[in-house]
């Protein structure tokens, strides 16, 4: 079984970068990644296509891509990806999101 995590603040864990985040990844195994990241404002993370994902905003604002559709992030939004979809993030004040990748790699199941 795997530790229980607890996380009281996730301030104190979040790395703001520009122009592409440092993520700190809370959880890696088979069919899950949890990870948390900052932008700083005018920063990106250009569209590319990933498994299903679930994007939750903690703090800022910004705006996300998946496909063709534009979505307006600030704290408190979700969105979520479905798998094999391009997606990106650009950061118009300090944001910073956690996101949670779940199933195989694209790369594995195709």
């Amino acid at each position: 079984m795997e530790p229980r995590m607890f996380i009281p603040d996730w301030r104190g864990l979040v790395t703001f970068a520009a122009p592409r985040p440092q993520p700190t990844l809370l959880r890696d195994e088979d069919g899950l990644r949890v990870l948390l990241a900052g932008l700083e404002p005018g920063g990106e993370i250009p569209a590319h296509p990933e498994r299903l994902a679930v994007y939750h905003v903690l703090e800022g604002s910004g705006s996300m891509v998946v496909d063709d559709e534009q979505f307006v992030l600030a704290a408190g939004a979700t969105v979520i990806a479905p798998r094999g979809s391009q997606r990106g993030i650009r950061a118009e004040t300090r944001l910073a999101f956690l996101a949670v990748r779940v199933g195989p790699d694209l790369d594995e199941a195709g």
